[in-house]
């Protein structure tokens, strides 16, 4: 689970398009950014702080353990934050950077323009040697401006990465590999598979947190396109796929309902026990997931792991072609 957040898309008609689109497939699915509105940004940062939730709190630990050396492997770099959220973790990488090399361009990116400016704002109180410039909008969005802060290393933490299904992941390497100069650095945090019961409980926190985050999609749904659904009858449901290596999270409608989608003046009828997936997050084995980024053109320089083996940080460069 974690944050590429899209309070500021273009808003209704796109959200009622892609709504559409996935209430009417087989079987039914709805697209992650659209859980992170103002309010499920908010809700994401309470979930990030479960004692359930281990991913955020064990990769911190890896960072803070690693950063020092992160920095003097790559030098002075400008770090370019995809997904950046609240930037939060990514203090500890700023920290370590300027105590290494002085002054610093960070790039955070994000679709959530409340987060950019509210990370920007503490990063000027928190960090003054740090030179701020955030880019509102989607990751491909920043890729055509990677080469302007090479010598560079991308960020993309909180295994945001397990999000993208297959073709999504593969198009998300070949574009960023394309982006980036020879040379250039790429820092990727990964959730790793481990016991089920685990995962499953991050994702089914005890404080009903994440059932909050999952319903309150369908809040937003109310609120801007007019879908009159009743979402205390909604539910949410978060599993462990074996065979995919992924949680895999739905909404299941306890009653029957019609979900209007009014900007395009269309009704969608689901029926009582449906699910609406709404989000994946895959986990993942470094022993695998090594020799496939090195097919986009990266090279592993460095692994870095928690004590458990439950999370893993990757430091990696594009090579030459």
């Amino acid at each position: 689970m974690t944050a590429p957040a899209d309070e500021g898309a273009s808003a209704p008609l796109a959200f009622a398009r892609a709504a559409a689109l996935g209430l009417t497939d087989t079987p039914r699915w709805l697209p992650c950014q659209y859980l992170y509105d103002a309010v499920g940004s908010r809700l994401f940062e309470e979930i990030t702080g479960q004692p359930e939730y281990y991913p955020t709190r064990t990769e911190a630990g890896i960072l803070e353990g690693g950063a020092a050396a992160m920095a003097a492997r790559t030098g002075p770099v400008s770090l370019i934050e995809l997904g950046s959220g609240s930037s939060r973790k990514t203090s500890l990488l700023l920290d370590a950077y300027t105590r290494a090399h002085g002054s610093l361009t960070y790039v955070p990116v994000d679709v959530s323009e409340s987060a950019i400016r509210g990370a920007e704002q503490r990063l000027a109180e928190q960090h003054p040697a740090v030179e701020s410039a955030g880019i509102v909008g989607r990751y491909e969005e920043a890729f055509p401006l990677f080469r302007k802060h090479t010598p560079s290393m991308v960020m993309f933490l909180g295994s945001t990465i397990g999000n993208f299904n297959h073709g999504e992941s593969q198009r998300f390497w070949g574009q960023v590999a394309r982006a980036l100069e020879p040379g250039d650095f790429f820092l990727l945090g990964v959730d790793l598979v481990k016991d089920r019961d685990v995962l499953e409980a991050a994702y089914n926190d005890a404080a009903g947190v994440s059932a909050r985050f999952t319903n309150n999609l369908f809040v937003r749904m109310n609120r801007e396109l007019d879908a009159g659904l009743d979402v205390d009858a909604i539910e949410h449901v978060a599993r462990y796929n074996d065979e995919w290596q992924r949680i895999e999270i739905f909404a299941r409608f306890a009653t029957a309902q019609v979900v209007r989608i009014e900007p395009l003046g269309l009704s969608i009828p689901v029926d009582a026990g449906e699910t609406v997936m709404t989000e994946i997050s895959r986990k993942f084995v470094l022993d695998h997931l090594e020799p496939y980024v090195q097919l986009f053109g990266f090279d592993v320089v460095e692994r870095y792991t928690d004590e458990r083996n439950w999370f893993g940080v990757l430091l990696l460069q594009r090579r030459k072609d």
